[in-house]
């Protein structure tokens, strides 16, 4: 049997690669414009998860409630900060805290837990991380109710120019002005980097099942580095506003902390500081590279994986 010679009426086929970066980001397009889809699911996923229930998705908001509540009156009196100050401080941090630990932890099984889907409906993967990602926002946003009923009745605390999160010698804050508005980009850029979040850490918990238990347990060891439950102002004041090299790099080598105060810190009329969203500019970048660079190498096989 002769081969065929390949002529100008008969076409040479092309090879076939599904590890372009145009197919990635195409998925990830098309997944953005998808909203009534993503929209849908992740919206049932709340629905789903408190049927039957009295109150509801309210649950969320009370179990924020009682946690801040109680974990504020006891570090106020560990650390010796007035009550006013201090529970805002740890209620707006505990709230994007829950969001950047849902990104990590669920988005780690957010492939996983949608195997049926993947399999049998033709949809991109960018699809299944904005669901996960829009429900821990409308979760978010019901948290955010805790938030108002905290500033209204510390607001007086907070709006005091010269306030002090940690006497005696504290920094003094400028309080709540018009700054707090810088809040609604913040929550964006860290719902933006969240979905990087998901979709890297959910390629790769799929082909190695070990990671999701790896992240919880570094998770866990990450909350207690953070400045969530404790103010930087108790470290500075402790080594005389003189930090050494590793008590700075305990703070700044931590990523979350810079996406916590670019949130919490217009909330709570805390001072500003513009290097936070430069480190989060800049990790916005890295992060969506290595998500881009996974999706190319790894975005057909993970329907094989699940």
């Amino acid at each position: 049997m002769q081969a065929t010679i390949p002529t100008e009426e008969t076409p040479v086929p092309q090879a076939h690669t599904g590890r372009t970066l145009s197919r990635a980001i195409e998925d990830i397009r098309q997944g953005f414009t998808q909203r009534e889809l993503w929209g849908h699911l992740g919206w049932q996923d709340i629905k789903q998860r408190y049927r039957r229930s009295v109150i509801g998705p309210l649950w969320i908001t009370l179990s924020m409630a009682v946690t801040a509540a109680g974990l504020g009156l006891l570090y106020s009196q560990l650390f010796g900060t007035p009550i006013g100050t201090f529970l805002p401080y740890l209620t707006v941090g505990f709230i994007v805290w829950n969001f950047i630990l849902g990104c990590i932890t669920e988005g780690a099984d957010t492939f996983i837990s949608n195997e049926g889907l993947i399999k049998h409906l033709p949809a991109p993967l960018t699809v299944y991380a904005l669901r996960t990602v829009w429900r821990l926002t409308l979760m978010f946003a019901h948290n955010l109710l805790v938030y108002a009923i905290v500033l209204a009745i510390f607001f007086p605390a907070l709006a005091t120019d010269g306030y002090l999160l940690v006497p005696p010698n504290g920094v003094p804050q400028p309080g709540l002005d018009w700054s707090i508005i810088t809040a609604v980009p913040a929550f964006f850029l860290i719902a933006f980097n969240g979905t990087w979040v998901v979709l890297l850490f959910g390629i790769i918990s799929t082909r190695y099942r070990d990671i999701p238990q790896v992240i919880g347990a570094l998770t866990q060891l990450l909350f207690f580095m953070t400045p969530i439950v404790w103010p930087v102002d108790t470290l500075t004041q402790k080594f005389g506003g003189n930090l050494g090299a590793w008590q700075f790099w305990l703070i700044e080598a931590n990523p979350l902390y810079h996406f916590i105060q670019i949130f919490r810190a217009p909330l709570i009329g805390s001072q500003q500081s513009w290097h936070h969203w430069i480190v989060v500019g800049c990790i916005t970048v890295v992060g969506w590279s290595l998500a881009l660079l996974a999706m190319r190498n790894y975005r057909a096989r993970v329907s094989y994986w699940v």
